[in-house]
């Protein structure tokens, strides 16, 4: 069943339900306005709902002379509790049945752009990653990474981790690949970020949709499966995407990731040029 299709469900049996359980609640609360409601269709019903009926009327009449005395007791109202224990325990199962039933239903509910569908890899770069064991390039100055205008496109860049050690071995031999595959295009391709954590991820995504939509374990990055990253020309780290040279680096660097195997953020529709991930089944559903 597709994520769409469930969610429907879901919504339309807890909407059922949540009706179910404010027409037993009304019943209950307000006897007289339901009174004559009750009555046509007690004509209609078959003599075992009778004394459902009779229960509730009774229910009715105690709670409106408990309204009327100021609830002068609450053992008054526990004894009304006891004595009515069938229809309350009722109307809790009307209204607790939809939260189980949506936890049954669903196994998990993405937000858009991080599903897990898994890329294929390209054979050549197949080839390339059965290959040797490519090796991190040099780390660039920090100072790159909080310049104004990189902090303008990518707030709080500066405290980003971009230790190639803490990425998953199989992604960052993929990473690694798209490099050298930018090289040969003439990119420098510098890495932003790559791990963030569940703290980072919260505090990224309470900046705003514009920085990202993911909260914590709603991304890659916390799993070492992703990495964020632009272009390293003449000391100056290039991400604005109006700049026509680096659109054309972004169309490239999208095209050699997804040979690599890796799903490439330009695609989705909240669009993230300089974003790969390389997903696995059943981590983010395991980390929800």
């Amino acid at each position: 069943m597709s994520s769409e299709s469930s969610t429907f469900v879901i919504v339309l049996t807890a909407l059922a339900y949540f009706l179910l359980a404010v027409g037993v609640g009304f019943v209950l609360l307000f006897p007289r306005a339901s009174l004559g409601a009750l009555l046509g269709a007690r004509r209609a019903v078959a003599a075992a709902m009778d004394s459902l009926f009779g229960r509730v009327n009774r229910a009715g009449r105690e709670v409106a002379e408990l309204g009327v005395e100021g609830g002068r007791s609450a053992q008054h109202w526990w004894g009304v509790a006891r004595r009515h224990r069938v229809m309350l325990s009722v109307a809790a199962v009307g209204v607790i049945t939809p939260a189980v039933l949506a936890l049954s239903l669903q196994r998990y509910v993405g937000i858009g752009g991080y599903e897990e569908t898994i890329q294929p890899t390209d054979p050549v770069i197949l080839s390339l990653l059965q290959g040797e064991q490519l090796v991190p390039p040099a780390p660039l100055p920090p100072e790159v990474f909080t310049t104004r205008e990189v902090e303008l496109l990518r707030p709080a860049l500066g405290s980003a981790s971009r230790n190639w050690d803490q990425l998953d071995a199989d992604f960052r031999q993929r990473l690694l690949v798209v490099f050298q595959v930018m090289r040969q295009h003439g990119y420098e391709v510098a890495l932003l970020e790559g791990y963030r954590s569940p703290e980072r991820q919260d505090y990224l995504a309470s900046l705003g949709q514009h920085v990202t939509s993911a909260a914590a374990y709603q991304s890659y990055h916390q799993f070492g499966l992703a990495a964020d990253c632009a272009f390293y020309l003449n000391g100056r780290i290039i991400i604005d995407e109006r700049d026509p040279w680096a659109m054309r680096g972004y169309k490239l660097y999208g095209e050699a990731a997804e040979a690599a195997g890796l799903t490439w953020g330009g695609r989705w529709k909240m669009m993230d040029f300089g974003h790969v991930e390389l997903r696995r089944a059943g981590i983010l559903v395991h980390a929800k």
